[in-house]
């Protein structure tokens, strides 16, 4: 019987993990993910966050649970890499979504600033790629890893300043390049996707952030903020088996933002 477009779309049979997944887009692609049929490990370095986010997507059906990790310590990405694969007996898909940014102008960034905003964006996303690679070649059966990178390693943000976060961002485009030919001969697929600006709950609730938000969205020719929810379809597309022969690919989901 030959499958459907729709049943290839779905992930049953699947183990994943999710970084930064208690809060944000982590915890919507987690959901998607969940929906679609596989079994999700909500990783985040605030346990008791995960914890609430596994306790409300619990009854979607597959299993899911908690791990703590701090992304930019080898032993505990390795350790979390273990635990998932232990605890779902393989790991087939890794989302490496944890990030931060910190809007501080060039000449008064701190040496430790830059560094934070890098070990996290960079130096974490290659940590969980490297353990979830490795495992994937262990078992001998492939794999897909997702890198969060963002518009804003296209772009530069106006009128805020975050040149750490540009920067960061642009490397994880080509550490996921590098990674997907190094690793392609193992079947394993490295892609990432680039949001513009996307309407988080803590995106929403900043007080600060309240009058970038109205200078964004004049900007954006869709003139309103992306949905945590709009990147769902097409980070279950990179998981599955609909997509073996994309691999290297950075796709951006801006409402139109890098095309002015």
């Amino acid at each position: 019987m030959v499958m459907g477009i729709i049943e290839k779309f779905r992930l049953d049979g699947k183990k994943a993990f999710v970084t930064g997944g208690a809060r944000g887009i982590g915890k919507s692609i987690a959901t998607a993910l969940l929906e679609a049929g596989a079994d999700v490990a909500i990783v985040d370095l605030d346990i008791a966050e995960a914890n609430k986010t596994v306790a409300e997507l619990k009854d979607i059906g597959p299993k899911v649970f908690a791990a703590q990790a701090d992304m930019t310590k080898p032993a505990d990405v390795e350790k979390m890499v273990s635990t998932v694969a232990s605890e779902f007996g393989e790991l087939n898909v890794a989302f490496c979504n944890a990030g931060i940014c910190l809007n501080v102008k060039a000449e008064d960034m701190t040496y430790e600033q830059w560094r934070k905003v890098i070990d996290v964006n960079l130096d974490g996303v290659f940590l969980s790629a490297q353990a979830a690679g490795r495992q994937m070649i262990k078992q001998g059966k492939g794999g897909s890893i997702i890198n969060t990178a963002s518009m804003s390693a296209h772009i530069v943000n106006f009128p805020q300043p975050q040149c750490s976060y540009n920067a960061s961002k642009a490397a994880v485009i080509q550490l996921t390049k590098s990674l997907a030919v190094e690793w392609v001969d193992k079947n394993i697929r490295v892609n990432s996707i680039s949001p513009g600006y996307i309407g988080t709950e803590l995106t929403l609730n900043s007080p600060s952030l309240k009058p970038l938000i109205e200078q964004w969205t004049a900007l954006i020719p869709q003139h309103r903020l992306g949905r945590p929810d709009e990147l769902q379809a097409i980070a279950v597309y990179l998981a599955g088996d609909t997509s073996p022969y994309t691999t290297g690919s950075d796709f951006i989901i801006d409402g139109a933002f890098t095309c002015i």
